[in-house]
């Protein structure tokens, strides 16, 4: 892993890492470079997918997980500058639907804009009660560029997603649970960071390859017609029949052991 990033940093935990983005001054602010070294560091992962199983994403510091894109930055920016900037943060958001591995995203302090987005394109949310999140994108006179029109009706609806973003009010983390935004809520960040550990801990008791595939067939499916995705679904459950993680689990359950799952 290349040690030479100066946004954010990664951390190895045995079979799981913490991904953070490390502009605590800014309030964990993305400008230009952090997408640049969150693409390159994400692009590696994905390359070397078997070193890891879980994936922890946040922000350092106390205040802020993201609190939204760079506007000092923004401001400056040309028609094709912006337009270039959306498209590298949109990449970003990929990459972390791309990893053959859950994603856990970390929420304390403000996740607002680019970081509500960043969050929201990871499997799903952990946040503490200081979270607040939102899409304020309206009263700079922008929209959201890396995914928040698009992710968030998906997520809690459209209805409630074109009330956020046409608006651009804030939700703390009490109103981010109840609409589906936030899956758990915890009292500190570190009783969050283990608790997603724990989590992923879990998943990994599971086959990797069950997992892996699932992520991969429900984001597929998030974008077509019930009646694609269910094809998609029967595809990729006709293919895992042949896979040893498929035979050794059912080979498990049947003979009453635990299974010892490879991946394959």
């Amino acid at each position: 892993m290349n040690t030479k990033f100066k946004t954010i940093t990664l951390e190895k935990k045995g079979e799981f890492a913490v991904l953070s983005v490390s502009r605590e001054k800014s309030l964990n602010a993305l400008n230009f470079q952090v997408h640049t070294e969150l693409k390159a560091c994400l692009s590696i992962l994905k390359e070397n997918s078997e070193d890891l199983r879980g994936l922890i994403f946040t922000g350092a510091g106390e205040k802020a997980f993201i609190a939204g894109a760079d506007i000092v930055e923004m401001s400056n920016m040309t028609q094709e500058q912006a337009f270039n900037f959306a498209v590298l943060g949109q990449q970003v958001s990929l990459l972390f639907e791309e990893l053959p591995y859950p994603v856990i995203a970390c929420v304390n302090g403000f996740a607002l804009g680019g970081g509500c987005e960043m969050a929201m394109s990871c499997d799903f949310i952990y946040a503490t009660k200081t979270a607040i999140f939102g899409q304020p994108e309206v009263k700079l006179g922008l929209i959201p560029g890396f995914g928040g029109t698009q992710r968030l009706s998906k997520l809690i609806g459209r209805n409630k997603a074109k009330e956020l973003i046409y608006t651009g009010r804030n939700i703390k983390v009490d109103e981010a649970k109840e609409c589906g935004l936030v899956v758990k809520v915890f009292e500190t960040k570190e009783d969050m960071l283990s608790g997603a550990t724990t989590t992923l801990e879990k998943i990994n008791a599971n086959s990797p390859l069950a997992v892996s595939t699932a992520k991969r067939v429900m984001n597929e499916g998030n974008d077509l017609t019930i009646t694609k995705g269910l094809e998609v679904e029967a595809k990729h459950f006709g293919e895992i029949f042949g896979s040893y993680d498929m035979q050794e689990g059912t080979s498990a359950f049947t003979e009453k052991r635990k299974a010892i799952f490879k991946g394959c």
